[in-house]
């Protein structure tokens, strides 16, 4: 085989190797030496007294109440977050979906909270939540509504986060939506005025079968975020109080040090939770979305 043939064979493989180098030394290989910790009681000062526990790990994470505690807490995020970023999203990219200068100026205004880091959101609203001084209060105030403990309580620190997440990532998905809702062909819509079809039902029969996909991708785009959430929770609240924000991978956070095995044997579960999850959005979702 003369040189030139074996590039051209050779040459797939060689643009692809710099891309799967990089996966498999930063996404498979933690992964799976993240389950080879998971069925270890390991030491971090000293490697030579760790020893190998099996399934113990993952025995002692189903008969904690904190793990509970921190599931049933992402599971609230992650829905907050997921039903209220989609309909909102949803909503807003319907009212600007029409190509004109103003939306255009709007569009740009709603992405920039995407693009700030989550350190400079978090200690905004932090400063806007506080309970004496915060800015949210003082507008309850002036309308007569009581004020809100906001972060201080843990009935309503849960919720903060969840405003502060959606707030941050609408943008974000806006766009999207508004992109794929400038895509529909014209055409159809023509044909539904000629029918007399409501608006209601155009957007029923029409419009949402075709951004199907797109709804679709962030469904599964904004649960594994929410799943994985850390940042806000760190910077915000620090898991509280009294454990009301405390979510899976903050849990596994605090584990960091003094018990590696069992935090790695979390950070397994989560994985398999969020796999699941996708799974059966797949199976479930998947047959309504309409590919054109």
């Amino acid at each position: 085989m003369d040189k030139k043939r074996l590039w051209e064979a050779v040459r797939p493989y060689a643009m692809v190797l710099p891309a799967m180098t990089g996966i498999t030394l930063f996404v498979l290989f933690p992964v799976v030496y993240l389950i080879y910790l998971s069925f270890y009681k390991y030491n971090l000062m000293n490697k030579s007294k760790s020893k190998f526990v099996g399934l113990d790990n993952f025995k002692q994470i189903f008969t904690r109440e904190d793990f509970y505690t921190a599931l049933a807490n992402t599971v609230v995020y992650t829905v907050g977050v997921v039903v209220l970023t989609l309909a909102l999203s949803l909503a807003i990219a319907v009212w600007l979906s029409r190509r004109t200068r103003f939306n255009g100026i709007v569009r740009a205004g709603i992405f920039t909270p995407h693009i700030i880091s989550i350190v400079s959101v978090a200690l905004v609203w932090m400063w806007l939540m506080e309970p004496n001084y915060g800015v949210l209060n003082f507008l309850l105030k002036s309308v007569g509504l009581p004020p809100s403990q906001w972060l201080q309580s843990s009935r309503t620190a849960m919720i903060s986060i969840i405003i502060v997440s959606v707030w941050q990532n609408i943008g974000y998905y806006t766009l999207i939506i508004v992109a794929a809702l400038q895509s529909v062909p014209p055409s159809l819509y023509e044909a539904a005025a000629l029918d007399n079809a409501s608006r209601a039902k155009v957007f029923w029969k029409i419009t949402l079968p075709i951004i199907s996909p797109q709804l679709f991708f962030i469904l599964i785009i904004i649960t594994i975020g929410s799943f994985k959430v850390f940042d806000t929770v760190k910077i915000m609240t620090g898991g509280g109080p009294n454990n009301a924000t405390t979510t899976l991978v903050y849990y596994i956070y605090e584990f960091r040090t003094n018990s590696i095995g069992y935090a790695s044997a979390t950070g397994v579960v989560l994985m398999a939770i969020i796999a699941l999850l996708t799974f059966v959005y797949f199976q479930l979702l998947s047959k309504r979305v309409h590919y054109q």
